[in-house]
Order: C-alpha cells, then structure tokens, then sequence
C-alpha cells in the first residue's frame, strides 16, 4: 500500500475510523454493537502495547503538526530531539509532521531511537520519514494513553489544542498522583505566555494549589531543559538506556532500533 497520504485506500480507513470514534461517544448503543466497539479498543491497545513494549524508556515530545520545516520551533524541537536521544532516551511522538518529525528527526541525526504513536485521520496526520518504528491507533484516548505510558518526562513544543490536551493531561495525572512526578518541560516561553498566566491565575483563584506550578518548567533553553529531565526523571528512577527482552515464545516482535545512548 502507498505511504502517501493522500491515497485513496488509506484516506477512507481514517474515515471509517473517525465515524468509529464518533460513535464511540455517541451514547448507548446496543447491547451487541457496545461489545464489537470494546472490542476494537481493546484491539488498539493489544496493538499498542505489543508494538511499543520494547522502545526503552521514552522522553515524550508533544507539539504542533502544522509547524513549517525550517521554522524557530521546528529547528527547537530538532534540537532538542537530538538532546534527548544523547540522554539515553528513546524520542517518542505522535508520529506525524511539524514539531513531530522534527524532534524525531533530531532523535534520528544524533543515532537515537525514534518511535512514533499515530492516529487515523482523513487530513493533516502522516508518518514521518524520520521514525525507526511507529504504531496507529484508531481511538484518539488509546494513543494519548500510549504516549504517557512509556515516558519518563514530557515536552511540550508549541501547539495548538491537542498539544494543550497532551499537557493537561499529563499535568492532571502528576497532580492527582496517578503516575510518578516526571518532568513537564514547556520549551516556548513567549508562546505559551498566556497559558502560563492562566495557571498563576488559578492559583490564585484557589482552583489549583500553588504547588501545582512546580510540575512544570517553562524555558528557551535546551541545555536547561536537559538539566532539569536529567534531575527529575533519571536520578529519581535511576533510569538505564536499556530495554525489556524479547519472548520468541509469545512471539514478540523484533524492532530493528539504534541502541540506547550510553551516557
């Protein structure tokens, strides 16, 4: 099948998956259709969980698909792919274009593993050509599950209102202790000026505690944000650049992947 996104075949897949999704949250359906949409969840999952067990700790890059190549933030997240993969991270993304091939791309030029985690849609989201393994997911929940899963810190390039989702929920779960208190990096000071006053905001509103601030780190800089992954997300966990074995037996699939950095 052609990678090209604009193929017909492909384009009607991603089609037939956003009326799942949409159906998906539709309301109660029969007894019978509930059970068959369970069960395509549960197969994105499966999928999910099979195709990425074996990436090795993750940094999550989190950013716009719309972002030109050559533009500030493209070259930022580039940059800053490259750093993480000379960590000892694996860069993961959500697979497509803009910040998401750039910061894969930086992963790929400094010899890192790259991976991305995709979603069908009819427009605008495609693999890019920097990714050393990708999975595709149909439920948009299923993939932002994925994303956080696997990852020891977050990123957050500029974005537009799913990056804003991928952080909220990121920040949601540190702050209600439903995962570790791994670094929230959000490089893009100017751009996310706003943001940022609206959670001074609700401090002060009394919506979110002052300490809640802490959980983030906002900064220009890629030499401070990997200072800052390198104090919150590797001594605390004592993290390696390894990965999980394969079990030829459950017959797990090799992933053809750079080795892990040494730092």
């Amino acid at each position: 099948m052609s990678n090209n996104p604009g193929h017909p075949t492909k384009k009607a897949r991603s089609i037939v998956a956003l009326q799942r999704e949409k159906g998906f949250l539709e309301g109660p359906h029969s007894r019978t259709g509930e059970f068959f949409t369970l069960l395509r969840v549960l197969r994105d999952f499966i999928h999910g969980f099979r195709g990425l067990h074996f990436v090795g700790p993750c940094v999550t890059v989190f950013g716009s698909a719309r972002t030109p190549a050559g533009s500030e933030y493209y070259e930022l997240a580039r940059e800053m792919g490259g750093a993480i993969a000379r960590l000892g991270f694996t860069v993961m993304t959500g697979g497509g274009p803009g910040i998401m091939e750039a910061a894969n791309r930086g992963a790929r030029e400094a010899g890192g593993p790259s991976v991305g985690c995709n979603i069908h849609l009819p427009h605008e989201q495609y693999a890019n050509p920097y990714l050393d393994h990708q999975v595709t997911m149909h439920y948009f929940f299923v993939r932002k599950t994925l994303l956080i899963k696997y990852s020891y810190a977050f990123v957050v390039m500029p974005g537009g209102v799913g990056t804003l989702d991928e952080l909220f929920e990121a920040l949601t779960l540190i702050q209600t202790k439903k995962i570790e208190n791994f670094p929230i990096v959000i490089m893009g000071k100017e751009y996310w000026k706003q943001t940022l006053a609206m959670l001074d905001t609700m401090v002060k509103s009394a919506t979110i505690s002052p300490e809640d601030l802490d959980l983030i780190f906002a900064t220009d800089s890629v030499e401070e944000a990997i200072a800052y992954i390198k104090a919150r997300a590797i001594k605390p966990f004592g993290l390696k650049p390894s990965r999980p074995k394969r079990s030829s037996w459950l017959g797990e699939p090799i992933l053809k992947l750079p080795s892990p950095i040494q730092r």
